[in-house]
């Protein structure tokens, strides 16, 4: 379930095919909701959309599976394989699933032993409780409600400065701050409500987002958004983000969507 980054997320593309994706202002949390009946075209989209969580390194994933139909417990190696994924993170990611205790599944997933390092909860409040109890404390520097004017794309690049300063990554510096500038700058253009930002270390890695109250996602993954202001621009939107990001992706949150780019240090050759 290895990403191959640059990946590109949005919620949008799953909700037909059985699945919605949705995530916290500052993509840490993500939550994948599936439902209908377990079938190997679910289990393609299943795979495609925790692939597409891990790309963003969230710090938790909380999978709804009561609206799952699986008598016969055939998702089982799925779930196991995702822990897995999860776990390979660096730091690691959370995975609980959310499951009615009486379900095939959940009786089978206790059989193997799994809820040791698989969490199961029968409601989504004490899933989302539980991960919001042991999330892991984490570098982060969070901007809220930026006015709508161009200074605050410069506020959020200076702060991606001061971010890499503290936390000693010097080296991301100039590509988070022209990411932050871009992001920043197409939401305040946008005319979006509530901006805000923000800003964390993922393991070795830069993690960048811009929240706003706009709910609208293109069905190219947050790239019309991007390019519809920078097409006069060369060096910026997309251009900006495929060059410098080692991931980027766009996903819905309950009061609009979150726009996220992680960066990580480049590899320097022996000497």
């Amino acid at each position: 379930m290895e990403a191959h980054p640059p990946y590109r997320s949005t919620g949008d593309q799953h909700t037909a095919t059985g699945l919605s994706v949705i995530s916290d202002v500052d993509a840490a949390v993500m939550e994948i909701e599936v439902h209908g009946r377990w079938s190997r075209r679910l289990c393609l989209d299943v795979f495609t959309a925790m692939r597409d969580c891990l790309a963003e390194q969230p710090l938790a994933i909380i999978v709804d599976l009561r609206d799952l139909s699986d008598l016969d417990a055939a998702s089982t190696t799925m779930w196991l394989t995702a822990s897995r994924a999860a776990n390979s993170l660096r730091p690691p990611a959370r995975l609980v699933l959310s499951l009615p205790p009486t379900r095939q599944l959940a009786s089978h997933l206790r059989r193997l032993g799994a809820v040791r390092f698989l969490p199961i909860y029968a409601t989504m409040k004490q899933a989302r409780d539980a991960v919001e109890g042991r999330l892991p404390s984490i570098n982060r520097l969070q901007l809220n409600r930026l006015r709508p004017d161009p200074c605050s794309a410069s506020m959020a690049a200076d702060a991606v400065s001061l971010a890499c300063a503290a936390w000693g990554l010097p080296d991301l510096a100039d590509s988070g701050r022209q990411i932050m500038q871009t992001l920043v700058s197409n939401a305040v253009e946008h005319g979006s409500a509530d901006v805000s930002l923000a800003i964390s270390l993922r393991g070795t890695g830069l993690h960048l987002a811009v929240h706003d109250g706009d709910h609208e996602l293109s069905s190219q993954n947050g790239a019309a958004y991007i390019e519809s202001s920078s097409v006069a621009r060369p060096g910026t939107g997309l251009q900006v983000l495929d060059s410098r990001a080692s991931a980027w992706g766009a996903v819905p949150t309950r009061d609009g969507k979150v726009i996220w780019a992680i960066l990580h240090p480049r590899r320097r050759p022996p000497s």
